[in-house]
């Protein structure tokens, strides 16, 4: 809409300047022949007065059939001298020095009003009028008018079709890339940028992201399958590990300086397990692939489940924990186990800095067609500028130095949301933290109000 109308605004302009500069030029044709003709019957009166220039004007009011030609020559009383009009007109419109004014001329049977431009040249006690029919000129302008209303009309049309047919061809182009691109966010690293072959913008542009895409698959299933291989070569030795150290502490003589430091040493391969196990679950959901079978979860049950199984755990810690779970169903389409391991995660991460006598509380509610998984505490929070790094794997406060944990249980929160095209944000309590995870909801799925 924007180039068609800086189109026709332009076309628009031009063409009603060609018509105004007409317009002008054919008005200045005819003043300045009136002009011309003044300045010559002014030499004939300085020539021989009043009586030469009523014979030269008698002589050119013939001129009326020919070319149009307007005189009257008057004396000081008004009294017709010369010319080929019968009396002064009345009815002039001035405009300055000029005169517009209308003839009645007998046209065969016919009695036609003639539109006059003229001038009146004052010599002594004399006027003289000199003018000219631009009757001639009256059908041209309205031609004019047309031609340039009819050229913007067509030029408005012509753009708009061009234009519409354009938007749709790039629109069409466009949503195809659009829809690759959502693809191959969601995991899908085979989806590629579609072409049509007409070697043009898009086809370059498809041909050139297009081979980054198959470079970036390439080096994405090297790594892929390197993590792997180490992830799954690391488990057996860390078991066999582990194992032969649990059985040395059941070993009869043992020292107690030895068994701490066996035990510690269990603590120690117990952690590399989970943080192994942790980065295989986080590489797998980054892969944009849900891991068994996509279902209809309803997150106010799964919230309330899981809420009962850590209401124990919370009041060993002296921790006030509840649930504000709708009795509809809130319903989401995902992975009921990666789901319940994000709640999990934000709990067990709440019951590590939340004080004793401190509170947590699990909402889930719905807006705008979204689920909303909503976690607070009054514990520490966290420092806005942290917010975001935190969400990345391996990213700790400085406070958390030396302290147990690897920085993971966030990062894995922020990619099970990611794989079931949801959100998650991190807000301040006053005091405290709340992390706020959305999903959208299936078409047409019931649940309750936002409250």
């Amino acid at each position: 809409m924007l180039y068609v109308c800086s189109i026709v605004v332009g076309v628009g302009l031009l063409l009603w300047s060609v018509y105004a500069l007409t317009e002008r030029s054919i008005a200045n044709e005819v003043d300045l022949v009136i002009e011309d003709e003044l300045d010559s019957l002014w030499d004939e009166y300085d020539d021989g007065g009043a009586t030469r220039l009523t014979e030269v004007v008698n002589r050119r009011k013939e001129d009326w059939g020919r070319t149009g030609a307007v005189y009257l020559l008057v004396d000081g009383a008004g009294n017709r001298l010369a010319g080929n009009l019968s009396a002064w007109p009345s009815a002039a419109r001035a405009d300055g020095d000029w005169l517009n004014f209308f003839v009645t001329a007998h046209e065969g049977d016919d009695v036609v009003d003639h539109p006059v431009r003229a001038k009146v040249l004052v010599l002594g006690t004399h006027r003289l009028l000199v003018g000219s029919d631009v009757s001639e000129r009256q059908p041209l302008l309205p031609r004019l008018r047309q031609a340039a209303l009819w050229g913007t009309g067509l030029t408005a049309l012509l753009t708009a079709v061009i234009g519409w047919y354009f938007s749709r061809r790039v629109g069409s182009r466009v949503r195809g890339v659009a829809e690759a691109c959502e693809n191959i966010i969601s995991g899908d690293l085979a989806q590629r940028l579609p072409r049509d072959y007409s070697q043009d913008e898009f086809d370059q542009l498809a041909v050139a992201v297009n081979h980054m895409l198959d470079r970036i698959e390439q080096q994405t299933a090297a790594v892929r399958t390197t993590f792997d291989s180490a992830a799954h070569d690391l488990r057996a030795p860390l078991h066999r590990i582990r194992t032969r150290l649990e059985s040395a502490l059941h070993a009869d003589k043992i020292e107690s300086g030895a068994r701490r430091s066996i035990t510690d040493s269990v603590e120690d391969v117990e952690r590399l397990q989970r943080m192994l196990g942790t980065l295989l679950q986080i590489a797998q959901t980054e892969s944009g692939h849900l891991s068994g079978t996509e279902e209809s979860v309803d997150l106010a049950q799964l919230s309330a489940e899981i809420g009962d199984l850590y209401a124990p755990e919370a009041r060993e810690r002296n921790l006030h924990l509840t649930v504000d779970a709708p009795d509809e169903p809130v319903i989401v389409r995902g992975n009921r186990q990666l789901l319940a391991q994000l709640l999990t995660n934000l709990l067990e991460n709440a019951f590590k800095y939340v004080p004793a006598g401190g509170r947590i509380n699990v909402k889930v509610t719905t807006q705008a067609g979204r689920a909303a998984l909503i976690v607070r505490d009054n514990g520490p929070g966290i420092p806005p500028a942290s917010r975001e790094p935190v969400l990345l794997p391996f990213r700790r406060l400085d406070r958390d130095a030396g302290k147990p944990g690897s920085g993971l249980g966030l990062s894995l929160v922020a990619a099970v949301t990611r794989l079931h095209h949801g959100t998650v944000a991190l807000e301040d309590n006053n005091p405290g933290l709340v992390v706020r995870c959305e999903f959208p909801r299936p078409a047409g799925a019931a649940g309750n109000k936002a409250a």
